[in-house]
């Protein structure tokens, strides 16, 4: 498996040579200065690609994007949508011109990965990315205010999420809403409250089966440029895997999967398989889920969480928490010895060790929240170690 490592370009505080000392050989990276909508041009994505592999000596690459995003309006199925279906067929052909040919994607309405504290303290004083359900709850029904957004949550977690309103300052409140927008990387627009109402307003009527439509149409449009192009399009699951606010989630379970490669099928129509996305599912089995899909798979994240039985959920150590990694690894192994055996030229998957605890001297220095250099490293050395096991233990190649 292609040991790869997320980096949000040069202004990000992780420098490609500490990215080497970990030992990933593969870049994850993304334009996240082009708005969506708008074509990657060959000189923007030569330019990305040229600074990830002028130093020789570190002997890096671009592997994989993260993300190419697709366009609000494509998912709400809004207007004459053929200039934006154009651009990312064009972005897809302009990233395979120049040897990127893996992009991973999501099709989150509104809101990407989401969570309600960016440092919640650990034993030691290292932290973790949290998702607390009365805080969210908190946040929904009492400071957006969504019309019937009580009938979404429990009554213990109503109860609480009231108790964390009364008790809550201003800063409280707007730290709150900063960290939800926290999963919306790179320069893409933040929302305040009426902002985030007047978005989850234009979703009003879009249901599970209408946003499942416009994903299929989306995905009948771009595929087959795709293909063409030789570039693996791999959708990332809903992260966490359930509605948010009312907003219809389709990429959450092993029914939702499903639908995504019949819909469209064709090799370029793939999955980044991420464990910790699955995993803050109570309904996802993500290791017979790996088995299940494994031909689909062409990128991994792997990160592991710890989940609660109201909904919340932690992210734990690599090899901790609710996912049995070892068991995911391996079939990721099993898929990668079949797809050589086959004669299939890139038969790697490539994966990348997913959100990272702030650990040691990583605290305070500016990290994206979840993407420390410490906490990501051990994550790799401990995923590496899995595989080499694995591997030498099963005559696996790695």
């Amino acid at each position: 498996m292609e040991q790869t490592w997320r980096w949000f370009g040069p202004d990000d505080a992780v420098r490609l040579p500490q990215i080497r000392q970990a030992g990933a050989s593969g870049i994850v990276t993304a334009l996240h200065h082009i708005p969506y909508g708008v074509v990657w041009s060959v000189d923007e994505i030569s330019k990305r690609r040229d600074m990830i592999a002028d130093d020789a000596e570190l002997g890096l690459r671009w592997s994989v994007v993260e993300s190419l995003p697709v366009a609000e309006a494509i998912k709400l199925g809004e207007g004459d949508l053929a200039a934006l279906f154009d651009n990312y067929r064009q972005s897809i052909r302009n990233l395979a011109a120049c040897g990127v040919t893996t992009i991973c994607y999501n099709f989150m309405a509104v809101l990407d990965w989401t969570r309600t504290e960016l440092a919640f303290r650990l034993p030691g004083g290292g932290t973790a990315l949290r998702f607390n359900a009365d805080a969210f709850a908190a946040f929904d029904c009492y400071i957006l205010e969504r019309p019937g957004a009580e009938a979404d949550h429990s009554e213990d977690v109503l109860r609480r999420a009231k108790a964390w309103v009364a008790r809550a300052s201003q800063s409280d409140k707007d730290r709150l809403l900063a960290t939800i927008m926290a999963g919306l990387p790179g320069a893409y627009d933040r929302y305040d409250v009426p902002g985030l109402r007047r978005m989850l307003d234009r979703y009003h009527g879009i249901d599970h089966a209408a946003l499942r439509a416009n994903y299929a149409r989306f995905l009948r449009e771009v595929v087959p440029a795709a293909e063409e192009a030789g570039v693996s399009l791999c959708v990332h699951p809903d992260d966490p895997p359930r509605d948010l606010f009312g907003l219809p989630r389709v990429v959450s379970s092993a029914d939702d999967l499903q639908f995504i490669v019949d819909a469209c099928p064709s090799v370029a129509n793939g999955i980044t398989f991420c464990t910790g996305a699955l995993g803050a599912g109570a309904q996802n089995d993500v290791p017979a889920m790996a088995a299940r899909f494994a031909p689909h798979i062409r990128f991994a994240h792997l990160r592991n969480v710890t989940k609660n039985a109201d909904g919340s959920f932690m992210e734990a150590d690599h090899l901790g928490g609710d996912v049995d990694m070892v068991a995911v690894v391996t079939t990721l192994l099993k898929e990668q010895a079949r797809r050589k055996q086959a004669g299939k030229a890139n038969w790697r998957i490539p994966f990348r060790p997913d959100h990272g605890h702030e650990l040691c001297d990583d605290i305070g220095r500016g990290t994206h929240p979840g993407y420390p250099l410490i906490g990501r490293l051990k994550g790799l050395a401990e995923i590496r170690g899995v595989m080499t096991a694995v591997a030498s233990t099963a005559g696996l190649p790695m």
